[in-house]
C-alpha cells in the first residue's frame, strides 16, 4: 500500500519538527509528571487527575506519530521552476469574487500546514483545486458545497 504523501513548504516543516521537539521533550516530560502526582493520591479508579493526564497523554502521543508520519512522507513543494504568474502550492494568491468584487487573499499550502485562520488553505480544498495552475487576471469557477462563483485572479506572489 502506498503512503500518502504530504506536500508542504520548508516553513511548515519546520514549524511541524519544532512541534514535535516540544511534544517530545517538554510536554511528554509534564504529562508524566502530572500522572506520578495523581497516583500519589492513591485509588486510581476514582481519580480525575489521573484519567485526565492518562487522556492527554494519548493525545500528545498520537500527535507525535501523526507528525512523525507527516514529515516522513513530506514533499517539499519547490515552485523555482514555475512561472511567476502561475499559481501552485506555496503562492499567495489575491482574487476578486466577480461580480462584487470581494477580495480575498490566500496561501496555497499542502493539507499538513493548512490553517485557515493564518489564510492559508490547503491544495485539497475546492477554491485551491479551482485555481491551481491557473494564470494571473485568469476567471475562474469555483464549485463549494454552498454553489458555485467565479473569482478572477489579481495578484500571485511567493509566499515566503
Amino acid at each position: 500500500m502506498e503512503e500518502k504523501v504530504y506536500p508542504m513548504t520548508l516553513e511548515g516543516k519546520a514549524k511541524l519538527e519544532a512541534e514535535l521537539e516540544e511534544l517530545k521533550v517538554n510536554k511528554r516530560q509534564e504529562i508524566i509528571e502530572r500522572i506520578k502526582i495523581a497516583r500519589s493520591f492513591g485509588d486510581l479508579s476514582e481519580n480525575s487527575e489521573y484519567e485526565a493526564a492518562k487522556d492527554e497523554q494519548a493525545f500528545v502521543e498520537g500527535r507525535i506519530s501523526t507528525i512523525e508520519k507527516m514529515i516522513r512522507f513530506a514533499e517539499i513543494i519547490d515552485d523555482k521552476n514555475v512561472a511567476d504568474d502561475v499559481v501552485t502550492l506555496g503562492r499567495k494568491v489575491t482574487f476578486v469574487e466577480l461580480p462584487d468584487g470581494d477580495e480575498e487573499t490566500y496561501t496555497i499550502v499542502g493539507s499538513a500546514e493548512a490553517n485557515p485562520l493564518e489564510a492559508k488553505i490547503s491544495n485539497d480544498s475546492p477554491i485551491a483545486k479551482a485555481i491551481i495552475n491557473r494564470k494571473l487576471n485568469d476567471v475562474v469557477s469555483i464549485q463549494t458545497p454552498g454553489g458555485a462563483f467565479d473569482v478572477k485572479i489579481i495578484n500571485i506572489e511567493k509566499a515566503n
